[in-house]
């Protein structure tokens, strides 16, 4: 494994490594080229929280799939503690585990991503990944042990950064239900008094709403 310095940061290249998982040894972000992939960490195996996020994760696979992104877990169990708890779950609950889950024995892969927590042992937090289709990360997500994550919102931040990059737009809060615009998208604000004049103009011609010259949207 390289690049084991600082935590990267949004907008950096995800740091190179070789990791072991369950579907084999993965070269990260490499093995990714051309796709974006979420990387996501859990406390332990055979924990009920963690269960809980497999089991949601796994039936939102497609979904994401559909948006040309791969899943992957993460936690400091071995390889074999990883494959009796996929299979568990995939047996008593009937939810198979579809993506490869990293076993990182010796905790470098945490100890390089920020996962481990002071008064949290040797376990890792839950934290989330998102890194795009270039290697770039993009979103970092990190919850305390004690509560669950929402894959539905991982999912929404991952349909956000991709509008975002595909139309130079910003996304309001929860969208694409936000209470104020709905799904509209934010136009980039006015950097000029031209730009702002502009604005204005296109908002009388219904090219765009707007609430001020800094605060125009669309519909997409």
């Amino acid at each position: 494994m390289e690049n084991l310095g600082r935590m990267p940061l949004l907008g950096e290249r995800f740091p190179e490594m070789e990791v072991k998982t369950t579907h084999g040894m993965k070269k990260l972000p490499d093995d990714y080229a051309g796709k974006w992939f979420v990387l996501f960490s859990h406390p332990g195996d055979f924990t009920p929280v963690c269960t809980t996020e497999f089991v949601a994760f796994a039936k939102k696979a497609e979904a994401f799939r559909a948006l040309n992104t791969e899943l992957i877990g993460l936690s400091v169990d071995q390889v074999f503690a990883h494959i009796k708890w996929t299979e568990w779950i995939r047996e008593k609950l009937g939810v198979p585990i579809p993506f490869p889950v990293i076993a990182d024995e010796l905790g470098r892969v945490a100890q390089t991503l920020g996962m481990i927590h002071p008064g949290k042992g040797t376990n890792t937090v839950r934290a989330v990944f998102i890194v795009d289709d270039k290697g770039i990360l993009r979103l970092v997500m990190y919850y305390p042990q004690e509560v669950g994550r929402s894959v539905d919102e991982v999912l929404r931040a991952l349909k956000a950064l991709q509008v975002s990059d595909a139309h130079k737009v910003a996304l309001p809060e929860n969208w694409p239900n936000n209470e104020l615009l709905g799904d509209k998208v934010i136009v980039p604000p006015a950097g000029t008094e031209d730009l702002a004049r502009e604005r204005l103009e296109a908002a009388k011609r219904g090219e765009l709403e707007c609430f001020d010259w800094w605060f125009c949207y669309k519909k997409l």
